[in-house]
């Protein structure tokens, strides 16, 4: 193979993962996909809002990588398929349900304290207040649920760029323009966090917004 090829092969695979990159941006701003960002990010810490969008990218590009593998290997039809959109419509839904239910059984409580000379508030759902991983699991299998309504068209735009020839390059391609939008949303939402959750009050409004937004959200994907 002459340098000319070499040259010409390298620039169509930077070409190609650009693409991807760009699909990843373009799929993430999703209403599905913001929702379920909101839906767990608020209420948490920097570092948790943070964690929870990195690890919500990462699961959903990790089940259109595998999908998309499975895909080249047998032949599933595209009604099929379509249930990946109920899914993720179905998981919209049910945290729609769930926020709204912890709103109007008043099962979101606010505790101030003061550490280090500075007011920190922490928000949990229940009654016990526990520092544990369970928002992260559940963001990283909600991420990965929620791959599965994207397989077709990342299908279709690998088809345009490499013949539907799916590698972790192109899927790491596109997580990290997934993750690029998750991530910034994920600081809108902490914003939110730091100045308007401040008291019982404004933490029913935000979260039963949130509730009423996900059944909204989830509605329309159904329904379209």
């Amino acid at each position: 193979m002459n340098s000319y090829s070499l040259f010409k092969g390298s620039i169509l695979e930077n070409l190609g993962l650009a693409i991807i990159f760009w699909y990843g941006i373009l799929h993430a701003f999703g209403p599905d996909h913001l929702t379920a960002i909101a839906d767990f990010s608020i209420g948490k810490s920097k570092k948790k809002t943070l964690t929870i969008t990195t690890l919500f990218a990462i699961g959903h590009g990790l089940t259109l990588f595998l999908f998309a593998k499975i895909l080249q290997t047998y032949n599933i039809s595209d009604a099929v398929l379509g249930y990946g959109d109920t899914i993720s419509s179905l998981v919209i839904l049910a945290m729609g349900v769930y926020l709204l239910y912890m709103v109007f059984n008043d099962r979101i409580h606010l505790k101030k304290h003061i550490h280090h000379g500075k007011e920190h508030i922490h928000i949990w759902f229940g009654d016990e207040h526990k520092h544990d991983s369970k928002d992260s699991y559940s963001a990283f299998s909600i991420g990965m649920l929620m791959g599965i309504g994207g397989v077709r068209g990342m299908l279709i735009t690998l088809g345009v760029v490499e013949s539907q020839n799916v590698d972790f390059t192109l899927v790491a391609a596109f997580t990290l323009g997934v993750m690029l939008i998750f991530v910034g949303f994920g600081s809108i939402i902490l914003y939110i966090n730091q100045n308007l959750l401040n008291s019982k009050s404004n933490i029913r409004k935000v979260f039963a917004s949130a509730g009423v937004i996900s059944l909204a959200v989830g509605s329309n994907m159904i329904l379209s």
